[in-house]
């Protein structure tokens, strides 16, 4: 079986492997991917041809992929699946950025602020073209014009997936272009709501304008870096997040680490409840992206970011959200009767007309059956294993 023509985003793909030979092969990657960070060629027992099927299915799993061809090819090992995902990246990232201009000048005509978030930033700042892979754009806007984005993205040919709750707005155009746009930064009514209060407070004070372009908005450096840590603690405690994390918070930390006000993001970690968080995320990737020993503490963390994939896991997920509701039976409750806050965020229709409030609780079961049948189930098996 070729698992490099088999392996995909799902999360299911990972099961292919044993659980050692996935670490096994996890470490590999991160061995690998480090070397291409740091300019580095990696040695023969990281580039043998043995167990690249293996290692390209974990690649996958972490959206390493481009990063690790670029190290490969650095040692002169040239393996065509590998070379056609670090090609497809960069092809990609050529085609997201052409897209995002187009989409920035028309809500600059529109006279509507926008900032880029996250990977569309960081991108730029890894050594390659591609090399820090990009599943979609995400961009900050004014949400006081969330209807006129909408305008001005089917007007640059783009398809609305859906739109008008959650934080988000999706939107879709062939052949590679996804496009979140946020009129707010994280979403209300879930765990993540401590971080939606901080940025509904903050956005005003912490936005700087660009000194050339009057619509673009940019975060200082701390502030991206709070919002970059805020980001990752919100996957870590959903489903978890991937090694590909730890690897943009070393790239950050490397360009602007040194000539950052580090009492000013202490502050601001404190007061979003994160700190111990953002400590412990950095130190380990400091130390696994600059090649230094793990003791058993930091090998039991680097686990969770290896098994969790770059978007985490359904199993992750349960485990966190029971951990939260305090029992399971509380979660499982709170499943079959969502509480306002979550009807308010993701089915604002029955929010506006709460007595049909019934026939949402007897309605988003036979949803998930038909729409999200595979997740469901894989939900309903954590549960009872629990």
């Amino acid at each position: 079986m070729n698992l490099r023509k088999t392996a995909s985003a799902g999360r299911s793909k990972q099961m292919d492997l044993n659980k050692e030979m996935f670490r096994e092969n996890a470490y590999r990657m991160i061995a690998l991917t480090r070397c291409a960070v740091n300019g580095e060629v990696p040695d023969s027992s990281l580039t043998a041809a043995e167990g690249l099927d293996a290692l390209f299915a974990v690649c996958q799993e972490h959206i390493l992929t481009a990063c690790t061809a670029y190290a490969l090819e650095s040692a002169g090992v040239q393996d065509a699946a590998f070379t056609q995902a670090k090609n497809k990246a960069i092809r990609k990232n050529i085609l997201l950025d052409a897209e995002r201009k187009n989409v920035l000048e028309h809500l600059a005509q529109a006279k509507i602020w926008y900032m880029p978030l996250k990977g569309s930033v960081l991108k730029d700042w890894y050594p390659k073209l591609g090399m820090r892979q990009m599943a979609d754009n995400d961009i900050l806007f004014d949400s006081n014009y969330r209807r006129e984005v909408k305008d001005v993205m089917e007007a640059c040919g783009f398809t609305c997936e859906h739109y008008g709750y959650s934080h988000n707005d999706d939107y879709r155009k062939p052949p590679v272009s996804n496009f979140e746009m946020h009129p707010v930064l994280f979403e209300i009514g879930t765990t993540a709501e401590p971080l939606y209060q901080y940025y509904k407070e903050k956005i005003p004070s912490v936005l700087q304008q660009d000194e050339t372009e009057p619509y673009l908005r940019r975060f200082r450096n701390e502030d991206f870096y709070v919002y970059l840590a805020a980001h990752e603690y919100m996957h870590f405690k959903r489903g978890g997040t991937g090694v590909r994390s730890l690897l943009d918070t070393y790239i950050f930390m490397r360009r602007c680490g040194d000539a950052m006000d580090w009492d000013y993001i202490q502050g601001e970690l404190k007061t979003l409840g994160i700190a111990d968080f953002e400590m412990q995320n950095r130190k380990l990737a400091m130390k696994v992206y600059q090649g230094e020993m793990l003791d058993d503490a930091d090998k039991a963390l680097l686990d969770y970011y290896i098994f969790s994939g770059v978007y985490g896991t359904i199993g992750n997920t349960v485990k966190n959200r029971v951990d939260i509701a305090g029992s399971k039976g509380k979660y499982i409750f709170r499943r079959i009767f969502p509480d306002m806050k979550m009807i308010r965020t993701y089915y604002p229709f029955f929010y506006r007309h709460k007595l049909l409030i019934p026939a949402l609780i007897i309605w988003r079961p036979f949803k998930g059956l038909f729409r999200n049948r595979e997740h469901l189930t894989s939900e309903v098996r954590h549960l009872m294993r629990k």
